[in-house]
Parts: structure tokens; sequence; C-alpha cells
């Protein structure tokens, strides 16, 4: 079992930044591949970014703006968010996969989550 625990949310106004992190305890974490996603309200989660070694992907619309990072020794995994705006106004979950495929976007790829943060942006 990962457990996983995000943090950093909050309210921000539109061009500001946020840093999220997701703690991750339970079992050796660098071998997981790590994941963001955002969840809208009456919308369906949706990818965001997505890590393992050095290897990241992202979604295209946070493409120049959002940037994931880990560490490893911290057990720890960021998502550093630049220039936010309005649409980006969401929960945001962390996951962890125990495997590393080409279908890293799907949902369905991961095996634990954490509990989401809520970031909000103002115009």
């Amino acid at each position: 079992q990962v457990q996983l625990v995000e943090s950093g949310g909050g309210l921000v106004q539109a061009g500001g930044s946020l840093r999220l992190s997701c703690a991750a305890s339970g079992r050796t974490f660098g071998p997981y591949a790590m994941g963001w996603f955002r969840q809208a309200p009456g919308k369906e989660r949706e990818f965001v970014a997505a890590m393992r070694g050095g290897s990241t992907r992202y979604a295209d619309f946070v493409k120049g703006r959002f940037t994931i990072s880990r560490d490893n020794a911290k057990n720890t995994v960021y998502l550093q968010m630049n220039n936010l705006k309005p649409e980006d106004t969401a929960v945001y979950y962390c996951a962890a996969a125990r495997t590393w495929t080409m279908e890293y976007f799907r949902r369905d790829e991961y095996d634990y989550w954490g509990q989401g943060t809520q970031v909000t942006v103002s115009s």
C-alpha cells in the first residue's frame, strides 16, 4: 500500500503560481510512476502530468506552464504551476502507478490516489 497526501492548494489570482506537493508513505517511492490529475465541478477527472525517472509527460493545456518533479529522498512529488488561469480551477489529485506504460494519461493506470487539494484561480 502507498498513502498519498497532497498539499499546497489555495486561492490565487490569474497569472499567479502555486506549488503542489504530494507526500508518499508506505512503500519505497522510487519505482512508482507518479501523476497529477484534476477534476473541476461537473467534469471528469483529467490527466495533467506524469513522470517516472527522467521521463515526463504533460497534457497539452499545461505545457509550458506546469512542471512535475520529484524528490525520491523525501518521497515527494511536486507540481509547479505558473501563469495560472481561471480554467485551472479544480481539485488536484496525486496518483501512483506500479507500472509506466503508454497509457500514462488514463486514470485506471494508477493504483493509488490521494484525497486531493483544491486550487482556485480568480480572474
